[in-house]
């Protein structure tokens, strides 16, 4: 994971729905983008929640 590493809405949302997709391994997903696999499940569980909206309220790191 790159420290301190400032992710937009927009991003956050992009990993999210690449994880999501049929047969996606999120630990690949996660290895590829430099994410944190608890960060994924934070900004899935917030994106399910609120959609789109939902991730704006969750940190970035």
């Amino acid at each position: 994971m790159m420290p301190g590493r400032k992710w937009t809405v927009d991003e956050k949302m992009n990993i999210v729905l690449e994880g999501m997709m049929p047969g996606a391994n999120i630990s690949e997903v996660c290895r590829r983008h430099g994410v944190a696999q608890s960060l994924y499940y934070r900004w899935r569980e917030a994106f399910l929640a609120g959609g789109r909206a939902g991730l704006q309220s969750v940190p970035s790191t």
